[in-house]
């Protein structure tokens, strides 16, 4: 909502919509200019900054090339490594995300990737990187919804391929990496993929789940109508059906799991998911706060399954925006209520997890103006003078890691602890009114214990803007 005031007592309120997948910050995207906010100032000189991180990152020469040993040794016996990015649509994060892991998985023993993607077509790609037969009927593509190109990406793509080709090397199938999606808008996908799962091992359960899930068959084009509907009264809430629905296959776990865990892993994980994405749905008509944690709660909860799933040595990379695996209690996040992944984890993990940010001051980026709307290729604004973002750039480092857990020197974390603005764009960008929609406090030492940064950036390549003749006829993309 945004709140005018037109005179000493009076104003004007226009409500703007949700916002979705990751909120834009503040004003939820006035196009106005000269919105105020308040800014934090530095507690020393703005120019000493820069120099001591000038002094002290480990700068990256190239993304394939740039040693990651120190890296590495700093992540050390961590189970769950978080690997961020200041947008969805930058190719430089992408890469280097990519690079992290292929160095965890070599050299460190990681066996799962988990990202901020749906769990149905995640677990399409992990049935091919594995080199599994493919489940279910569906024709559509993975990652076919909006926004395609946070997955269906060049950058993407070259990382699949990697690691299908990683897992064909190794002598033991149970050693191969899998690949899993986090997040619970797929709510319809996993509903299809739950009764599917029923239909081969328990007709009859199918049956009856196929009824219970009817309940949400009206909304399939737009869920989010199903929310507004139940909460009026105009529709009766599916909460019972759907939560049935799971109960009843939790129920005869022992019976399911017997005959192939990984596939009742992924009936469960489904089942879950519908529980939780017809209470999101519901639950984003109350506000952005409650819909916002609900969501997180969730990407974690399936985080823990899965660590859960692989065992007491499983160690585990998270692919996801800096929003989600920041630690939001260094944020302006924890005034309004708000948790995220990256809290959750430091509080049940602890030392066991290694939290990394990105950041990048300006270049390209792939995003979209609103809500549904088509992909475009937008120049990203050089960062705020009062930013943190704009301390980077003023080391004069084009690329460079910052470790913030064990700094070179104990005056890093303390300079970087202080509250600054700090910037995230997710699928939608508004430069027109940038520092209202994307810009938020926060303490870059207290989030992260480690930060990349890369100066200049490019947008990543959606597939569909690429020769796609190279690519396998097998690829799960279906290109």
């Amino acid at each position: 909502m945004r709140v005018t005031r037109t005179g000493q007592t009076q104003y004007r309120e226009e409500e703007l919509g949700g916002v979705q997948f990751v909120p834009l910050i503040g004003a939820q995207g006035w196009e106005e200019p000269g919105a105020v906010r308040e800014i934090v100032r530095p507690a020393r000189g703005q120019g000493s900054i820069p120099d001591l991180l000038r002094e002290t990152v480990e700068p990256i020469d190239g993304i394939e090339s740039v040693k990651l040993d120190a890296l590495l040794d700093r992540i050390g016996d961590a189970k769950v490594v978080l690997l961020g990015e200041a947008t969805h649509g930058t190719s430089e994060f992408y890469q280097m995300r990519a690079r992290v892991t292929r160095e965890l998985i070599v050299h460190r023993g990681f066996r799962a990737v988990a990202v901020e993607a749906d769990w149905p077509d995640a677990a399409r790609i992990d049935r091919y990187v594995r080199h599994l037969a493919p489940t279910g009927t569906t024709q559509e593509p993975p990652f076919s919804r909006f926004p395609t190109w946070m997955w269906r990406n060049q950058e993407v793509h070259e990382f699949v391929e990697w690691l299908r080709y990683h897992n064909a090397e190794a002598a033991d199938p149970a050693r191969r990496v899998s690949f899993h999606g986090l997040d619970l808008y797929s709510l319809y996908a996993s509903a299809a993929a739950v009764v599917g799962y029923l239909e081969r091992v328990d007709p009859a359960a199918a049956s009856l789940a196929r009824k219970r899930y009817g309940c949400l068959t009206p909304w399939e084009r737009d869920p989010a109508t199903y929310g507004r509907a139940a909460l009026t009264g105009q529709y009766r809430t599916c909460e019972g059906d759907v939560v049935a629905a799971l109960r009843d296959l939790l129920t005869r776990r022992l019976d399911y799991s017997q005959r192939d865990g990984e596939l009742f892993l992924d009936a469960a994980q489904n089942a879950r998911l519908v529980a939780n994405a017809e209470q999101y749905y519901r639950t984003l008509y109350y506000g952005s706060t409650a819909s916002w944690n609900l969501r997180d709660q969730h990407m974690f909860e399936t985080l823990d399954s899965l660590l859960a799933f692989h065992g007491p040595e499983a160690r585990i990379v998270v692919w996801e925006h800096n929003s989600h695996i920041g630690d939001s209690a260094a944020t302006e996040m924890a005034a309004r209520g708000e948790h995220n992944v990256g809290r959750l984890c430091r509080a049940a993990y602890r030392e066991n997890t290694y939290l990394v940010g990105f950041g990048t001051d300006h270049g390209t980026v792939a995003a979209a103006s609103d809500w549904d709307a088509p992909v475009e290729i937008m120049d990203v604004r050089p960062a705020h003078r009062e930013s943190y973002e704009r301390l980077c750039h003023d080391a004069a480092v084009p690329a460079f890691l910052l470790p913030l857990r064990d700094p070179i020197r104990e005056a890093v974390r303390e300079e970087l602890r202080a509250p600054r603005l700090e910037r995230a764009i997710g699928v939608i960008y508004r430069p027109e009114s940038e520092l209202a929609s994307h810009y938020f406090q926060a303490s870059l030492s207290g989030q992260f214990d480690e930060y990349v940064w890369f100066d200049r950036t490019a947008a990543v390549m959606p597939l569909g803007q690429m020769q796609t003749a190279r690519m396998p006829e097998t690829y799960p993309f279906g290109l």
